[in-house]
């Protein structure tokens, strides 16, 4: 059961998105951006920026990337062509993969084989002297788990983005609603890479995204780096531009305390994590529909 309450929930929800950077409650850092152009615009800057950095010192990046939010692809792949930014000192981890029903990858055109798509938006378009040395790419795979576990342990992350789902999971770290397994929040902290059946509502929420409400054709397992890993970076930046799909998850995120029920809340402790948002994904109907009477909560 989520430990929060419906009252506690409708107050998060109400509050107008124009409150909630100077919010006294707010426990995270947040940034908002008008809309998907400018939040891949600003990833893409960013995450350039950091690599630049560390060639200038003459260091190793290492960072954990997701596939997804999508919109930063494009300028990444461009900044670094016309920059002429090496990546050959990084070293990347993915942050999951879809599996089928029995923990098997998926076919090469699937949408949701993660790794097709990096292979060709984020590695594809990048000029062969700049690009990340193919033995610096892990993928997340079944065969593979010991290994990546120990490639991440050899040296600290310097930077994990991602995005949130709909119950604020961070990679595929979904919130664990075995009827006869739950976890607390410190074993939810301190869980690895494994293979893991998704819940039912990532399920629909997928087919709702791709297949419009097909979920018969949603991966219903999936790989994942866990919270242990992501959280181990010296820095965590965490976008979404996916509006309705997002709201709630990013309120609960920026007020509750730290909860199983929603992964993204352990950012909450992490010395450098900043969420950002398009302003559509830090709306909330309930803040702009003050009238509306909701039972169980005022009525």
């Amino acid at each position: 059961m989520c430990p929060i309450s419906n009252q506690e929930l409708y107050e998060w929800c109400k509050v107008p998105v124009n409150e909630l950077l100077d919010h006294p409650k707010r426990r995270i850092p947040l940034r908002l951006v008008g809309d998907s152009a400018e939040m891949g615009m600003l990833m893409a800057r960013e995450f350039a920026n950091d690599i630049r950095l560390a060639n200038e010192e003459g260091r190793p990046f290492r960072a954990i990337v997701p596939c997804g939010p999508k919109a930063w692809y494009e300028p990444f792949v461009k900044i670094i062509n016309e920059e002429s930014i090496a990546l050959t000192n990084m070293t990347v981890f993915h942050m999951d993969e879809c599996l089928d029903w029995e923990g098997k990858l998926l076919a090469r055109n699937d949408p949701y084989n993660f790794r097709s798509f990096m292979e060709t938006h984020f590695y594809g378009g990048v000029r062969p002297e700049l690009a990340v040395p193919h033995k610096q790419r892990y993928f997340p795979v079944p065969s593979a788990i010991e290994t990546i576990k120990s490639r991440i342990a050899e040296a600290p992350i310097d930077l994990t983005l991602g995005g949130w789902g709909q119950d604020g999971h961070l990679a595929y770290n979904q919130a664990r609603r075995h009827p006869y397994s739950s976890i607390t929040v410190e074993q939810l902290r301190n869980s690895e890479i494994r293979v893991q059946e998704n819940n039912l509502d990532t399920i629909i929420a997928l087919a709702q995204r791709t297949y419009g409400g097909a979920y018969q054709f949603v991966p219903p397992m999936s790989i994942t780096l866990g919270m242990r890993e992501c959280l181990s970076a010296k820095k965590i930046r965490i976008y979404s531009d996916t509006g309705a799909w997002k709201q709630t998850a990013l309120r609960v995120a920026l007020f509750s305390g730290e909860t199983a029920e929603y992964p993204m809340t352990l950012l909450q402790s992490h010395p450098d994590a900043l969420l950002t948002a398009t302003l559509e994904t830090a709306a909330h109907p309930i803040a702009e529909h003050p009238e509306w009477a909701i039972n169980g909560v005022q009525v």
